[in-house]
């Protein structure tokens, strides 16, 4: 057993694996097969870049979880899991990357020894990283079990944060808010975007004097221009000019906790139909903020948000935000709960999202976002940046 990274017990790990089973036995489930790195890490403590082949964390009907996955990962689990050595568990290199045959197998044998084969048994469908091949593995060497839809179980169990876990993400805010203040200090007419994103890089490794920093499950977002109309390009190597907008999605990160956070860099003298936007997102926000309490629900702020947005000339077609905490790429979203209507979703304490309230105009983007938690009373910004277009 490792060395616990010390803001994470043990017996916090134990607690997440009661609710776990308690939410299997809610949904009739005998065992559940996770595949999700973030939920793999959220009940067992592994981290590790292992997610491009086949590995989950398997929950029994008791005991503590196992830790399946390639045999030379299996390393990085006795490092990092909390579980016994003899919980960790690995697969013949023969089967990576293989057409004759596939790592599940191996898995359905181990269901089989522990006398799972005609139980009821919880796969993540809907997820990143299980593969059609790695279900149709399943469904051929377990014929007797049934293989039920448990996408999101555990993505709902990780809602309310632990106070270890705002912790980390209070330490992740303060790597967020350097980045930009040094996006604010360096970019200038004529300067290189990669030349730019390097240092936002750089800054993101070397964190702040509370954390390190760990990488990001999304690159830096950084678009200008007329690329800025899209929500999601990334960089390239043309020169930043006079006259146009850069908006600089990026996460600070710590120990796989995200907080992630938006501002837009006008260079030059910005427009009056900027400034107009600018107004009309900040004020929406505010709205939206007003609406964040406990009792409120997720619909409440996005009705707000866009009641105040179309009321001064501007509408948002997609979500003003979703909940975010422990992430591993391609997305540092929880896949829960979402900022529109319709999401009924009641607020708590603890609970944590991106306030995402952007604007993307036929010339330009404004992305003005906002880190948040659900607190006894309120809301609470975790980032203490100026909320405006930073112009420069």
């Amino acid at each position: 057993m490792p060395d616990l990274i010390p803001d994470f017990s043990a017996d916090e790990y134990v607690a997440r694996l009661s609710k776990t089973r308690a939410a299997m036995e809610a949904r009739e489930l005998d065992w559940l097969i996770i595949t999700d790195p973030s939920n793999m890490a959220w009940l067992t403590g592994y981290d590790g870049w292992s997610f491009y082949v086949h590995q989950a964390v398997l929950v029994g009907p008791t005991g503590l979880p196992l830790w399946w996955g390639r045999s030379m990962d299996g390393l990085g689990a006795l490092r990092t899991v909390y579980m016994p050595d003899d919980h960790v568990i690995g697969y013949d290199d023969t089967y990576v990357q293989n057409p004759d045959k596939h790592p599940h197998e191996t898995l359905a044998d181990l269901i089989r020894q522990r006398g799972g084969e005609d139980d009821a048994i919880g796969v993540e469908l809907d997820n990143y990283y299980y593969s059609a091949a790695a279900h149709t593995a399943l469904l051929r060497h377990l014929p007797d079990a049934d293989l039920v839809d448990a996408t999101g179980l555990v993505n709902w169990l990780r809602a309310v944060k632990s106070p270890a876990e705002i912790d980390r993400m209070r330490r992740a805010a303060g790597i967020v808010e350097a980045m930009h203040t040094r996006i604010l200090d360096m970019a200038e007419p004529g300067l290189p975007k990669h030349h730019l994103v390097a240092e936002i890089l750089r800054v993101s490794v070397l964190g702040t004097d509370e954390a390190w920093g760990d990488y990001p499950a999304i690159v830096p977002l950084a678009p200008s221009g007329m690329d800025a109309t899209a929500p999601h390009l990334t960089w390239d190597d043309r020169p930043m000019r006079v006259g146009e907008s850069t908006f600089f999605e990026l996460a600070g990160v710590v120990r796989r906790y995200h907080c992630p956070q938006s501002r837009t860099l006008f260079l030059g003298s910005m427009p009056a139909h900027f400034a107009e936007a600018e107004k009309a997102v900040l004020e929406a926000t505010e709205a939206g903020l007003e609406q964040a309490r406990p009792g409120k629900t997720c619909e409440d702020i996005a009705n707000a948000f866009n009641a105040t947005l179309n009321r001064l000339g501007f509408e948002k077609d997609s979500r003003c935000g979703y909940a975010i905490g422990l992430g591993y790429p391609p997305d540092w979203g929880e896949r829960t709960m979402s900022f529109r209507r319709g999401d009924g979703t009641v607020l708590e304490p603890g609970m944590t999202f991106h306030f995402m309230p952007a604007l993307w105009l036929d010339d330009g983007g404004i992305e003005i976002t906002e880190p948040i938690l659900i607190t006894e009373t309120g809301v609470e910004c975790l980032s203490r940046l100026p909320r405006k277009v930073m112009v420069k």
